[in-house]
Order: C-alpha cells, then sequence, then structure tokens
C-alpha cells in the first residue's frame, strides 16, 4: 500500500493551534457537514487520530477540516476535532480557518459563512488582520448547579452552551489562582469537577471553565478541554457560553464589550446581542488574533507502527 500525503496548515490563535486540513482527508461524501461530521467519526476516526495525535502532534492541537458546504450562504464548510473526538464548534479555530485561508489567499477582507456541525458561522476577516466571528446561538441551561466533588466538595457553577458544553464556575467558589505555574493542579482540580458533573446529572458537559478577577482584562479563564489538555487561548465557545450567563443575569448589557483573557494573558473581545424576543439565548461575537506559523504534509506510512497516531486510553 502506497503512503497517503495530507496538506495542512498550522495557526495559533492566542497561543492555541489550530491544524487546517486543506487536502487529502477522507472523501465523506454529500449532505450536509453535521451529516459528513457523523459520518467523519464513525468511519474515519483513524484519520483523526493521525493528524493531531502523537506522533504528529499533541494533546493540545486541534484539527479542522476543510470541505464544501452545503448550506448556499457558506463558502466553505469545517468540522474540528482534538485527541479524542469531534468538536461541534471551536472559537479559536475558526479565527484560526480564516486566518489562513487569508494566508493562502482564498479570501480576502470582509464577511464568509462558513458551515459547522451545530450551524451555518458569521466570520469577518478585518483590514488589519483580525477576525470577528458570529457564534451559534448560546445559551444557559442550568444556574449555579450544586455539585459535590470527591476530595474538594461541593462547587456551584452553571451549565452553558456555546457550541459545545460548560461548566461555569466563579471565583469565589473554587478559589483557585489562575496563573500558568499552577497549570497541573488546575487540570487535576478541573478534571475532578468534570468527572462529578457528568456523574450527577450532566453527561454532555466536556469543558470545564474556571474564572478569576484581573486587572488586565474584565475576566480571566482557565479552560480545561475534552481530552485534559487546557486551552491557551481565552476559548470562543467559553467565552460565548459565559456571555450567555452574563447576558441572563443582567450584567452585561447587549453591544457592551467584554475582554476575556486567557491563561497566557492573551485576550478576545466580545460582545452579545439578544437571540429571541424572549430574551433566552445570544448571538455572541468574538474577536482575536491567529497567526500562520507551518505549511507541511502527513505522510501517513501503513508501514509505520504509530501511522494512525497514538490514541489516549
Amino acid at each position: 500500500m502506497s503512503a497517503t500525503r495530507i496538506q495542512i496548515v498550522d495557526s495559533h490563535t492566542g497561543g492555541e493551534p489550530t491544524r487546517l486540513v486543506i487536502a487529502g482527508g477522507p472523501d465523506l461524501g454529500s449532505g450536509t457537514i453535521a451529516e459528513r461530521a457523523k459520518r467523519f467519526a464513525a468511519e474515519f476516526d483513524h484519520y483523526r487520530s493521525a493528524i493531531v495525535n502523537e506522533p504528529r502532534g499533541s494533546d493540545v492541537l486541534v484539527g479542522a477540516l476543510l470541505l464544501e458546504a452545503s448550506a448556499p450562504e457558506a463558502a466553505y464548510g469545517v468540522i474540528f476535532f482534538n485527541n479524542v473526538g469531534l468538536l461541534g464548534m471551536c472559537g479559536h479555530g475558526m479565527i484560526g480557518v480564516i486566518a489562513t485561508l487569508a494566508h493562502l489567499g482564498r479570501i480576502s477582507p470582509g464577511v464568509q459563512h462558513i458551515e459547522t456541525p451545530v450551524g451555518v458561522v458569521r466570520a469577518e476577516l478585518l483590514p488589519d488582520g483580525a477576525v470577528r466571528i458570529g457564534n451559534v446561538p448560546s445559551h444557559r441551561k442550568a444556574k449555579q448547579v450544586a455539585i459535590d466533588v470527591p476530595g474538594i466538595g461541593t462547587v456551584r457553577g452553571d451549565v452553558a452552551w456555546g457550541g459545545n458544553w460548560f461548566f461555569l464556575v466563579d471565583a469565589s467558589e473554587h478559589r483557585q489562582a489562575l496563573v500558568l505555574r499552577d497549570v497541573e493542579a488546575l487540570v487535576d482540580y478541573s478534571w475532578k469537577i468534570r468527572q462529578a458533573v457528568n456523574a450527577q446529572g450532566y453527561p454532555d458537559v466536556d469543558h470545564v471553565e474556571l474564572f478569576a478577577n484581573t486587572d488586565t482584562a474584565d475576566s480571566r479563564n482557565f479552560v480545561l478541554c475534552p481530552g485534559k489538555a487546557y486551552d491557551r487561548s481565552p476559548c470562543g465557545t467559553g467565552t460565548s457560553a459565559k456571555l450567555a450567563c452574563l447576558a441572563l443575569d443582567g450584567k452585561l448589557e447587549p453591544g457592551a464589550t467584554w475582554i476575556q483573557e486567557s491563561i497566557l494573558g492573551t485576550q478576545f473581545e466580545a460582545r452579545f446581542h439578544w437571540a429571541d424576543s424572549a430574551q433566552s439565548a445570544v448571538l455572541p461575537s468574538i474577536q482575536g488574533r491567529a497567526s500562520v506559523n507551518a505549511e507541511a504534509t502527513l505522510i501517513l506510512d501503513p508501514t509505520d507502527p504509530f501511522c494512525f497516531g497514538i490514541r489516549p486510553q
């Protein structure tokens, strides 16, 4: 059998990497991006692992498969994935996709519509190279849920959707210092919370987001992703979930700016408008920057014992 070659372009958004597959990915046939994402997960998960897992990738890497869109208003379709599976949407990843398409000369400054498994996302490449994305409608499912976390005690947080499901915990609840030198302890703490949240009624929650006060932004966060890697960026879907909670609590007005800072100190600028007359969901806008840092061809050699990656156990 001959080797398979996959063309990729790497970028990072606020420190969080995105690997965009521009050629050589599996044939997923026709249908919506949501339908093709299901096919990707069911029949081609080995490609996902080969692209983002070691030895070619790492636990923190987010992959994006560029596809033709089915939605008439969309210029492209994209499926996001990480070291353990697919993602519904990815805010930092979408910023990276738009910056990469600009780098490749495929788009110019202006508005693009990108189809994802959870809906069509509006993305705007600004003249200065920044990217503003209009995320999918975001909402809160439950407020201040009390979770009994073994080894920690009771932790209260909100369950909210921003393209992925989050459990959001304020500083008064977690009492952790959100600093880079403590990242191993933060991963362990957040992982315990996620397991307890899943066991106590919210099995779909796969992200945990801790918040803290900071002098350089409206808030600092630490986000634990599904595969136990932490987000180096302020997390676009996590910031969207936060906006939904702020809006429903009357702590942020429509159109007002919210600056969300990551564990690295990088920032997203966020705003929202109400998604419906009942004011039950918000339409978030997230602005940030991505830098392209590599173009490469991945070689999938069938004689390589780790051709399809080292998968987390």
